[in-house]
């Protein structure tokens, strides 16, 4: 591999997204405690997390599960500004100013410009949040800066000549996205080390997907490697490309921290045997017609109908793999509980802009109607 920034980062990055919950919804502070020692002890040292995280949560819970546990040299840590989600430049700005105290990190060793998209990138530029980071990073509160992208390539290769200090880009890369022209992964990858940028790499895993995908897919892997797990094949993959800063793994209980642990303690590359069953396993991923959902509720965030678009995806899935005797009309209901329904959509299109895979969630959610009959 290159030189380049970041090469000597550990591979595995904790991803503060999806962490374990109490029965009440909570984000469970002693087991995120556990999960954080035993990344560390492992030699891990990247913590990602964002000011929309959770409502803010996970920010607290990097402060408690972290901040206050370990000497400030001992981590690095990762959060974002979200401009879509602010009425203006000053509550955009504020942002930063609350991750701050919510984290208590007293400055951040990376921070990003968060899911820039084709319908949200401009705003960046209206608030003169470029400038912003630019200004904390001259006051030494922000050590290297950046931003996570979901949209098209030539959109990425625009904003690098135009912001071309950047210190590093996060992008969406995994098995299942590489060639996938709603996320471009490949093409994205290329133009960011045209551009000499290291990659810290998000949903390698595809939101959990590829840690436990389709039986003929896991069939796949146990017959090259019985003791692998299907998520080991989805990070290794993702790391192994030149240039990686880090691959976020948003581990949800110490069972998954323990299993990501064991393969990337001592990370090797794929081999090319390794590469031939992924370039297998593509070629049956191809067949599949589910929805490519990744449950991140981006899309939930500003539903007028407040409608379980990720959980009633999830349950057409089921249905489509693994047909009910009820066409999913029970595990339907279950999941829309005081929420909205498919058939509650007004076609705002809120949704479709929020989506980071680019999903046609209108079309998807009139699919999903015939499991309320």
């Amino acid at each position: 591999m290159s030189d380049y920034f970041g090469k000597e980062v550990f591979k595995l990055g904790f991803g503060l997204m999806r962490l374990p919950k109490t029965q009440d919804g909570k984000i469970d502070i002693p087991q995120t405690c556990v999960m954080v020692d035993k990344f560390i002890e492992a030699g891990g040292t990247y913590f990602d997390t964002a000011y929309v995280y959770d409502g803010g949560d996970s920010e607290l819970a990097a402060n408690e599960a972290l901040v206050k546990r370990y000497k400030r040299d001992k981590f690095t840590i990762a959060t974002k500004l979200n401009a879509g989600v602010s009425k203006d430049e000053q509550s955009a700005k504020q942002q930063f100013y609350t991750s701050l105290e919510r984290t208590g990190a007293g400055y951040f060793d990376y921070y990003l410009l968060h899911a820039l998209q084709r319908n949200n990138y401009k705003k960046y530029e209206e608030y003169h949040l470029w400038d912003f980071v630019k200004e904390q990073k001259e006051k030494g509160l922000i050590k290297y800066y950046g931003f996570s992208f979901h949209a098209d390539p030539a959109l990425l290769d625009e904003l690098l000549y135009e912001h071309s200090d950047v210190d590093f880009i996060q992008l969406q890369i995994n098995y299942a996205d590489w060639e996938n022209p709603g996320v471009a992964s490949r093409q994205c990858y290329e133009i960011a080390r045209k551009h000499g940028k290291p990659i810290v790499v998000m949903e390698p895993v595809k939101g959990g997907a590829l840690a436990d995908p389709q039986q003929s897919v896991k069939d796949i892997f146990k017959a090259a490697d019985k003791d692998a797990s299907p998520a080991s094949w989805a990070i290794r993959y993702a790391a192994s490309f030149d240039g990686i800063l880090t691959v976020l793994s948003g581990m949800s209980n110490i069972a998954q921290m323990d299993d990501n642990i064991s393969y990337m303690r001592r990370f090797k590359p794929l081999d090319e045997k390794e590469q031939n069953v992924i370039k297998a396993v593509q070629a049956e991923l191809a067949k599949d017609n589910s929805i490519k959902c990744t449950r991140c509720h981006y899309c939930t965030d500003g539903c007028p109908m407040n409608i379980a678009i990720p959980e009633i995806f999830a349950v057409y899935n089921d249905e489509k793999k693994k047909p009910g005797w009820d066409g999913g009309r029970g595990a339907y209901r279950n999941v829309t509980v005081g929420k909205g329904k498919a058939s509650d959509c007004i076609e705002c299109g809120q949704c479709e802009d929020a989506c980071p895979q680019h999903l046609d969630v209108i079309y998807l959610l009139k699919e999903c109607r015939k499991m309320e009959g």
